[in-house]
This record gives C-alpha cells, sequence and structure tokens, in this order.
C-alpha cells in the first residue's frame, strides 16, 4: 500500500514538475502574447475614437457611426486574440475556435437574414446623400420628413402628424422620391381660358407676372404651352422653376401662383368659364311638350 502510495505521488510530482518546465519554457512566448494583445487592445480604442470623429462628418445618424466603430475595435481585438493564440503555440485552439465561429456566423447570418439586410441598407442609406434626416421623401405609398435613420429602419414624419416606420431594405428595394436630393422644383400649373380671349395677350400676362413674382432667370424661364380645345375653355400649361425642398414649400408657391393669375386675369378682364354643357333637342319632341 505504501509503495502504491509512494509510486502515484512521484508521479504526480513528475507531472508537476513536467508542467513547470512547460510553463518555464514557454513563460516569453506568454508575456509576449500579452503584450501583443495589450496593444491590439489599445490600438482598438485609438483607431474607434478616430474613426468615430471621422464617420460623424459622413454619417449623420449617431447610432450608425457609433456601431461602425465599434466594429472597428473589435476587429482589432479579434486580431489581438489570434495573434497571442498563435504566438503561444496553440494552432489547434486557433483552428477550432476560427471552425466555431465560422459556423454560428453562418447559422446566425441565415436566422438573421432580414435583420441583417436592413442594417446593411441603414449603413447604405447614412453613408450615401440620397436620403438624409430632414429631407422630405415618397416612399412605398407614404409622404414626410425623415426624422431617423437608424440600423433598422426610416422614420418619416407625415403632413399629419404621424410617424411612419419603413424598413430599411424596403426603401431600398423600392422606387422613392427625395424632394429634398435637389435645391430647386418645377412648378406646374393647368388652367384654361374663355374662346373669345386674346390667346397671345393671355400668355404674356401669365408669363410675365411669373417671372416677375418667382425670379426666374434666362436659363430656366418661365413655360408656356396651349394643350387643347377644350368644351368650354382652351387649355393651357405653365411650369417654372423655384428654390423649394419640400413638398409644402411647392404647395405653397402653387397656391401663390393660382392667386396671381386669377388677380391678373380679372385685372385685364380675362373669363376663366364654368364647363358648359348644351343640351339640343329634337323639334318634334319639343312641340309635343304640354304647353
Amino acid at each position: 500500500m505504501e509503495s502504491r502510495l509512494s509510486e502515484s505521488l512521484n508521479k504526480l510530482v513528475g507531472r508537476l514538475e513536467s508542467w513547470l518546465d512547460t510553463i518555464i519554457v514557454n513563460l516569453p512566448n506568454f508575456i509576449l502574447a500579452i503584450i501583443v494583445f495589450l496593444l491590439t487592445y489599445a490600438l482598438g480604442r485609438v483607431l474607434k475614437k478616430y474613426a468615430k470623429r471621422g464617420l460623424d462628418k459622413v454619417v449623420k445618424q449617431k447610432s450608425i457611426s457609433n456601431l461602425l466603430s465599434n466594429i472597428l475595435a473589435i476587429a482589432m481585438i479579434i486580431l489581438g486574440i489570434i495573434l497571442a493564440l498563435s504566438i503561444m503555440n496553440l494552432d489547434t485552439a486557433l483552428k477550432s475556435i476560427l471552425a466555431g465561429a465560422g459556423v454560428a456566423g453562418l447559422a446566425v447570418g441565415l436566422a438573421l437574414q432580414g435583420s441583417l439586410a436592413n442594417s446593411f441598407s441603414g449603413i447604405f442609406l447614412a453613408i450615401k446623400d440620397i436620403i438624409q434626416v430632414g429631407d422630405w421623401i415618397e416612399s412605398n405609398g407614404y409622404a414626410g420628413k425623415v426624422q431617423e435613420i437608424s440600423l433598422r429602419s426610416t422614420k418619416i414624419l407625415e403632413g399629419d402628424n404621424n410617424i411612419v416606420v419603413i424598413p430599411n431594405r424596403t426603401v431600398l428595394d423600392n422606387p422613392f422620391k427625395n424632394f429634398s436630393y435637389t435645391k430647386r422644383a418645377r412648378v406646374s400649373l393647368a388652367c384654361g381660358v374663355a374662346y373669345d380671349s386674346n390667346l397671345r395677350k393671355v400668355k404674356q400676362l401669365v408669363v410675365d407676372s411669373l417671372t416677375e413674382r418667382f425670379e426666374t432667370d434666362d436659363k430656366s424661364p418661365v413655360e408656356f404651352f396651349y394643350q387643347e380645345f377644350g368644351g368650354s375653355s382652351i387649355n393651357f400649361i405653365t411650369r417654372f422653376w423655384v428654390e423649394a425642398k419640400t413638398r409644402k414649400e411647392i404647395m405653397h408657391v402653387q397656391s401663390e401662383a393660382i392667386l396671381l393669375i386669377k388677380e391678373v386675369f380679372d385685372e385685364h378682364d380675362i373669363n376663366i368659364p364654368f364647363p358648359i354643357r348644351t343640351l339640343e333637342f329634337d323639334k318634334s319632341l319639343v312641340e309635343a311638350l304640354p304647353n
């Protein structure tokens, strides 16, 4: 019994001595691995700080700029872990970790396919200038002012003060109109005048009044076109450019133009006729009617 116990103790001491030798031999690598990891961690913090400053100038949404800078910092930390394991000659453990991470990443990617698509779409929208916070847009049947572009959705405030939340992927996958993408907008108005009107005078009055009121230039003059001989009027359309970024501004200009044209027509006795319908009856039917 004593011999067995002595043999076991000798094996334990031998194993501990073997571990101690291994630790002493690999101690420089272990220290170097710790130093490399700490350096990459510190470098990740520094890169995150400066990346955040740079991204804030490009990306207007704080949540997305924070995410991108955090991703950069995490990538540096992962790189530090890989280098540290490689220095400690733990290639087998490193391969196992990378293989497990690949399988886990594939599973997560398949499970969160829709969410990831919305996230990447949100990053694209935030980086590009096609849509920015404060723009007035029409998308998927809704129109309003962009309130927020997050990783998952775009929020717009409609004219009736309702908030509409649209997934980012839906915004990119479907046509949308951004009224604020350009500083100028073309306003179109349709109207009609009586058949006995002086058509050349009508055209001159409309063009002169709109040119004076909305300060158009030679590069984008007021356009005026007669379109058809209508049932009770000769119809025309006029188009002109104004400085406007939102749908509300365009509607305000349209309203002002209608008021101006009506005042000019009233001043020069030009009639905008009501729709008129003429009914003709057979003479025999009229004679058959009782007196």
